[in-house]
């Protein structure tokens, strides 16, 4: 973006993918007549400052229905970097969409005083601030937004004005983390919470089939996501991707790769010995990923952004776990199935295997996976 004045972005109508959701009782509690806190404060306009990753931004639309729940009326503009903002473009409760052209890493102060100034006119009462670091606090503060919510540290608590305690041991989920901080201080958290949602414009995947010269399988479509951007600790080994391609194929399944270009390395990899699979690695924008995703019943995945994308489409998720904790981001889609081995040394939380033999993943065979997939 060139001026700040062009920042805002409307989102385009799109139809929702998931199905009707199922009542919740415990959300009684953010209904308005239900309880005298909800009209000790009635927010019009809200903005949310959004993480960086995609996979936290798919987590988050979990907190927008809760918030619209409790305040149907309220208007909802996310703030989040290029990368993770195509998610909240495929939000039904997101007004405007709008990127935050800093590079990554880059403080950009000035920048951020150019963005707060503009969103100062657009009179926000309320903001929500994600992250948990310091600069993503300053665009809310120099906007003089009334009420400024979030996570103490990293020195910002000087830039919040509502915040809020974490116990990581009762909210142990990123998903829980950020429902917290839509609560009045008052409310239990609930115990159980909606899935993600994100909605699939069918003219776009249209364009995109087009575009990429491609049709919907006519056979069951698996879809493969076999990168993950935190590291390669995470990444289940190239051979067990070949191994699992190649009996799905043999089954009479479609099978489609889907990566960015970062992971077009390992996708090219994978279709370079099972020719009959369909390479999307680097092909597509991160708006297609999340359209033609939707066409796949099941998607086996990393613990990465697209496994959340896919199970916020309505797709079946297989998720494979090494060095991450399943506690702090499960798949949350009706039906995903998480993998992984018990093994004294995991999850270790790091980027690359510490101690050189990656078990975690290299010990998760094949076969594993496909007793998931069959029966379908």
């Amino acid at each position: 973006m060139s001026e700040s004045s062009s920042i805002l972005e409307a989102v385009s109508a799109v139809d929702d993918a998931g199905e009707a959701e199922p009542p919740y009782n415990e959300y009684d509690a953010f209904i308005p007549h239900n309880t005298r806190i909800a009209h000790s404060y009635d927010p019009a306009r809200l903005l949310l400052v959004g993480p960086a990753w995609v996979g936290d931004m798919v987590m988050a639309q979990v907190l927008l229905q809760v918030l619209r729940r409790r305040w149907p009326r309220l208007q909802v503009d996310v703030l989040a970097p290029p990368a993770s903002i195509p998610v909240a473009e495929r939000m039904l409760e997101v007004r405007h969409a709008m990127p935050l052209d800093i590079g990554h890493g880059q403080l950009g102060l000035r920048r951020r005083r150019q963005v707060a100034k503009h969103l100062q006119k657009q009179d926000y009462d309320w903001s929500i601030c994600l992250p948990n670091s310091f600069k993503s606090a300053l665009i809310p503060y120099w906007a003089q937004i009334q009420t400024r919510t979030g996570f103490p540290g990293e020195g910002r608590r000087l830039l919040l004005n509502d915040r809020r305690r974490l116990n990581k041991r009762k909210l142990p989920r990123t998903v829980d983390r950020f429902v917290a901080l839509g609560l009045p201080l008052r409310l239990p958290q609930p115990t159980q919470l909606p899935a993600p949602r994100l909605q699939v414009d069918h003219s776009a995947r249209a364009a995109a089939l087009q575009r990429l010269g491609i049709s919907i399988p006519q056979r069951s479509l698996v879809a493969l996501a076999p990168g993950a951007e935190y590291g390669p600790a995470k990444r289940w080994p190239v051979r067990h991707w070949i191994t699992l391609a190649q009996s799905l194929v043999q089954g009479g399944h479609a099978v489609w790769l889907f990566g960015s270009p970062k992971d077009a390395e390992i996708t090219q990899a994978i279709a370079a010995a099972v020719p009959e699979l369909l390479d999307l690695g680097g092909r597509t924008t991160l708006l297609e990923a999340i359209d033609l995703l939707s066409l796949a019943p099941v998607t086996v995945s990393n613990d990465s952004g697209l496994m959340h994308v896919a199970g916020a489409v309505g797709s079946r998720v297989i998720a494979l776990y090494g060095p991450t904790p399943l506690t702090m981001t499960p798949p949350l889609s009706p039906g995903a199935q998480p993998l992984r081995l018990d093994i004294s040394c995991s999850p270790c939380g790091k980027r690359e295997c510490p101690l050189k033999h990656h078990r975690c993943m290299e010990d998760l065979g094949p076969d594993l996976v496909i007793q998931q997939l069959y029966p379908w």
